[in-house]
C-alpha cells in the first residue's frame, strides 16, 4: 500500500508549499480538508491563503521562522474559512522547511508536510483545549512587553539574573533556570535559580565538548526541548546522571545569541509536563533572545564601570597620615552618563618644610581626554610642590606645562592628496588646547597659617568656630594652561582654631541650574547647619559650637546637590550630576585644656576676617564691602550694618587713592550676641596721616573723617614703624536703642 493511501485512510493530507514558485501542491484529502474539491491540485498561493483565517495565517510566518532557526517541525493549528467566511473546521500543520539554493545564490524554503482535521472539544467537557487565539496570546504579548521592559532596565548580571528568575510565563513557569557562559573552550554557570547552594559545581568548568545539552547549544547554535525524561536519557545518557536528581520532567536549553555570536545557553526545567509547542517555543526563543541582549548590555556596563572606578582610583589620590591638630575629608563623585571619568581632582602633599598643600583642581571637559590631562596634571602640580616651590611659582610651571602639553602640531593635519588624514584628526583631537582651574593652599598645621594661590578656581569658605560662613576672597590669575607666563599671587590668612576651610570645584555650586550666588546660599546652608555636628554637642551657653563632622559634612554637602532636596519639581528623582565634584574639608582643632589646668573663662570665639586690597586691584573693595555683610550677619542693627559697610569702603578708597601702597583690612566682632563690638583696621604703609577738612558741596573727598565722627562709636589712627592703621569701632545694639549718629 501507498504511503499516500495510508495517509488518505487515517484522514491525512499532504501538501507541498514552494515560496520560490509562489504555487501549493496539495493531494486529495488535503483538497478535501481545505474545502475544494477532493482531487490532486497545484493552486497559486493566494488561493490557498483565502482558506484561512486572517488571524492564524499571521502565525504562520512566525511558526515557519521558528522552526528554521532550530532546525525542527514547524507545527499550527489553523481555521479552514469558506467563501462566505464561516469556519469549516480546524486542522493542525506538521511541515518541515527545506532549504532551497537557487542559481544566483539567493536562499528560499519549500514546505513539505501534513494536515489533520482535530475535534473541537463540545461545552461542558473535560478534553484539554487550547485555543487558538484569545486569552492565551494576549497573555504572551503582555507578558513578553513586561519581560522586555524588566530585561532593559537590569544594569547589572545580578539583576539580569533576579528578573528572568522571576518571570511567570502564562500557562507554563518554569521551576528551575540555569544560565551558561562560555570563557575560551569552558562552559561555566553564571547564575540560577530553583537549587540549592553547591548544586552547580559539576557544570561550573564544563568543556564543551561534553556530551551536555548546554554545551551543544553552545557548539551548534540550535535549540533543544526535551520534553520527557526518556528524550533526556536517550539523546544525552552521560548527562541523565546530573539531572535527574533534580526531579524535572521537561527542560530547554535555548542559546544566548547576540550580533551573530553564541554567548551562552539557557536552561528552563520544568516539574510538570511541557509538550513544548510552537507557540510556547516562540516564547521562549523570544525571552532567551532578550535574555542575551541584557546580558551583554549587563557584561558592558558592568566592563565600562570597572574601567572607570580602575581609571579613577588609579588618579585620585589618599589623603595620607593623619596631621597632628588638622581633621581632613575629601569627596569626589564623577559626571552623569558615559563613563563617568572627568578631570576634577584633589590632592594633598607632604612638603618638605614640614607643612602639607592641598590642591583641587579642574580640567576642561567631561571626558577621556579631560581625566589623562587631570592625572598628568596633579603628577606635575605634586612635584613641583615635592621640589620645595612657593604656591605661586608651582601654579606658573604648571600652567606652563599644560600649555606645552596641549600645543597643537606644526603638521599639516590634511593629506597631499586633499583628503582629511584620520591619524591626524585624533592627533589634533588630543592636542587641542584646554585650561585648568586650580586652588593650591599651603598650610603649617603648627600656626594655621595658609598659603593660597588661585588659578581660576572658586574662592575657599570658612566655617568659623561660632558657624558663621564666609567666602574668603584671595588673589588669583588665569586658569592654567591659557597663558604661560601668567602670575598667581599669593595671599596669606591664618586658619583659626575651630574653623572648617570648604574648597570646592564649581560642579558643587552650579549643578542643579544654579549659578555661583545661589550655589554658594545653597552649601551656605549645609555648612551653617547643627546636622554635621559632633554627635551629642552643640553650641553651648556663650555660643561655643561643636566642631564639625567632617567626614558627615562631605555627604551632606554632596547631597544637597545630588539627593532629593536638590530636586525644586515634583515627579520621579532625575540624575543631576551635569558635572564632576570635587571638595575637600579641612578643619584645624581646636586647643586642649593640658590636664590639671583650671577650666578658662568662657567666651564667645572671636569672628575674624583679614582681607588685603591691592593697588592693582581696586575692584575688590566691593569684595570688602561684601565681607563686612556676611560678618555681620546676624546683627541685632541693620542700619549699623550699613554704617560699618560705608566707612569700610571709604577708609579702603582712600588708602589706594592718597598711598602708593595696599590696604590691609582685619576686622574682628567679640563678644556676647546682642552686645558684641565691632572693631575694623585699615592698615598701609604711608605715615601721612589723615586729618578733617570741611569739604565743599561739590568736592569729591574730604568726608571720610566726618563719616567716622558721624557713625563710629569710637575711632582712631596708630602710627605704626612703616605706616600708620585706622581704626573705629561699632558697639551692637538693637533697632530701638539710641542712634549713634543723633
Amino acid at each position: 500500500m501507498r504511503t499516500e493511501d495510508v495517509l488518505a485512510a487515517i484522514a491525512t493530507g499532504l501538501w507541498r508549499w514552494d515560496n520560490a514558485s509562489g504555487t501549493v501542491t496539495l493531494d486529495g484529502e488535503a483538497a478535501r480538508l481545505l474545502g475544494l474539491p477532493a482531487e490532486p491540485v497545484v493552486l497559486p498561493e493566494v488561493a490557498v491563503r483565502s482558506r484561512f483565517h486572517p488571524v492564524d495565517w499571521n502565525e504562520i510566518n512566525g511558526i515557519v521562522n521558528l522552526a528554521v532557526a532550530e532546525g525542527t517541525l514547524a507545527e499550527a493549528r489553523l481555521r479552514i474559512m469558506d467563501v462566505d467566511g464561516r469556519v469549516l473546521r480546524t486542522v493542525r500543520s506538521r511541515s518541515k522547511p527545506v532549504e532551497n539554493r537557487a542559481a544566483d545564490g539567493t536562499t528560499d524554503y519549500e514546505l513539505i508536510g501534513t494536515i489533520q482535521e482535530i475535534a473541537e472539544p463540545q461545552p461542558g467537557t473535560t478534553a484539554a483545549h487550547t485555543p487558538i487565539t484569545g486569552d492565551w496570546r494576549r497573555s504572551r504579548e503582555a507578558f513578553l512587553l513586561d519581560a522586555g521592559r524588566a530585561l532593559a532596565e537590569a544594569r547589572s548580571t545580578a539583576e539580569v539574573l533576579r528578573v528572568a528568575a522571576s518571570l511567570s510565563m502564562p500557562g507554563f513557569s518554569p521551576d528551575g533556570l540555569a544560565v551558561f557562559g562560555v570563557a575560551g573552550d569552558r562552559l561555566s554557570i553564571i547564575g540560577h535559580h530553583g537549587h540549592d547552594p553547591g548544586d552547580e559545581g559539576p557544570f561550573s568548568d564544563m568543556p564543551l565538548e561534553t556530551n551536555y545539552p548546554a554545551a551543544e547549544v553552545v557548539r551548534t547554535g540550535r535549540a533543544i526541548y526535551l520534553p520527557t525524561p526518556e528524550d533526556y536519557k536517550r539523546r544525552f545518557p552521560a548527562a541523565w546522571p546530573l539531572a535527574q536528581r533534580f526531579d524535572r520532567v521537561s527542560w530547554a536549553f535555548l542559546p544566548l545569541i547576540v550580533a551573530g555570536r553564541t554567548m551562552g545557553a539557557w536552561m528552563a526545567a520544568f516539574k510538570h509536563p511541557a509538550s513544548f509547542s510552537p507557540d510556547e517555543r516562540s516564547v521562549l526563543t523570544t525571552v532567551a533572545r532578550m535574555l542575551a541582549q541584557a546580558l551583554q548590555r549587563a557584561v558592558v556596563a558592568e566592563s565600562e564601570q570597572e574601567l572607570t572606578t580602575g581609571l579613577q582610583r588609579s588618579m585620585m589620590p589618599q589623603l595620607g597620615p593623619e596631621v597632628p591638630g588638622m581633621r581632613i575629608a575629601a569627596r569626589y563623585v564623577p559626571t552623569g552618563g558615559g563613563l563617568q571619568v572627568g578631570g576634577d581632582w584633589y590632592d594633598m602633599i607632604p612638603l618638605p618644610s614640614g607643612r602639607f598643600a592641598l590642591v583641587i583642581g579642574d580640567v576642561q571637559g567631561h571626558d577621556v581626554r579631560a581625566a589623562g590631562l587631570m592625572g598628568q596634571l596633579r603628577i606635575a602640580v605634586r612635584a613641583y610642590a615635592s621640589e620645595g616651590h612657593r604656591p605661586d611659582a608651582v601654579l606658573s610651571r604648571a600652567s606652563r606645562f599644560l600649555a606645552g602639553l596641549c600645543s597643537s602640531p606644526e603638521s599639516d593635519p590634511y593629506t597631499d592628496d586633499g583628503g582629511r588624514d584620520a591619524d591626524a584628526d585624533a592627533d589634533s583631537y588630543f592636542r587641542s588646547p584646554r585650561f585648568a582651574t586650580c586652588l593650591y593652599v599651603e598650610c603649617d598645621p603648627r600656626t594655621g597659617t595658609l598659603e593660597v594661590a588661585r588659578a581660576g578656581h572658586p574662592d575657599p569658605a570658612i566655617r568659623m568656630a561660632d558657624g558663621t560662613v564666609l567666602m574668603r576672597p584671595t588673589a588669583g590669575g588665569l586658569p592654567l594652561g591659557i597663558d604661560p607666563e601668567s602670575d598667581y599671587p599669593t595671599t596669606r590668612f591664618t586658619l583659626e582654631p575651630g574653623e572648617t576651610m570648604m574648597l570646592c570645584t564649581d560642579g558643587l555650586i552650579e549643578t542643579g541650574g544654579h549659578d555661583l550666588d545661589t550655589g554658594w546660599a545653597r552649601l551656605r546652608a549645609v555648612l551653617e547647619s547643627d546636622t554635621h555636628e559632633v554627635p551629642g554637642a552643640g553650641a553651648d551657653a556663650v555660643g561655643h559650637v561643636a566642631p564639625p563632622h567632617l567626614e558627615r559634612l562631605a555627604d551632606l554637602l554632596v547631597q544637597a546637590v545630588h539627593g532629593p532636596s536638590s530636586h525644586h519639581t515634583t515627579g520621579p528623582l532625575a540624575d543631576r550630576r551635569e558635572d564632576d565634584i570635587a571638595v575637600v574639608l579641612l578643619c584645624r582643632e581646636s586647643a586642649e585644656r593640658p590636664p590639671g589646668t583650671a577650666l578658662p573663662t568662657p567666651a564667645r570665639p572671636v569672628r575674624r576676617t583679614v582681607l588685603t586690597v591691592a593697588q592693582v586691584e581696586p575692584e575688590r573693595i566691593a569684595g570688602v564691602r561684601q565681607q563686612i555683610r556676611e560678618l555681620l550677619h546676624d546683627w541685632a542693627d541693620p542700619d549699623q550694618v550699613d554704617s560699618a559697610v560705608l566707612m569700610v569702603s571709604e577708609m579702603v578708597t582712600n588708602v589706594l587713592t592718597h598711598t602708593d601702597g595696599d590696604a590691609l583690612l582685619v576686622a574682628e566682632a567679640i563678644g556676647e550676641l546682642g552686645a558684641r563690638r565691632l572693631r575694623v583696621e585699615v592698615a598701609d604703609g604711608s605715615d601721612e596721616l589723615p586729618h578733617k577738612r570741611q569739604p565743599g558741596e561739590m568736592s569729591s573727598s574730604g568726608r571720610g573723617v566726618l563719616l567716622m565722627e558721624m557713625l563710629a562709636d569710637a575711632w582712631g589712627v596708630d602710627p605704626r614703624g612703616e605706616g600708620k592703621s585706622i581704626w573705629f569701632e561699632l558697639h551692637e545694639q538693637s533697632k530701638t536703642g539710641a542712634d549713634p549718629v543723633f
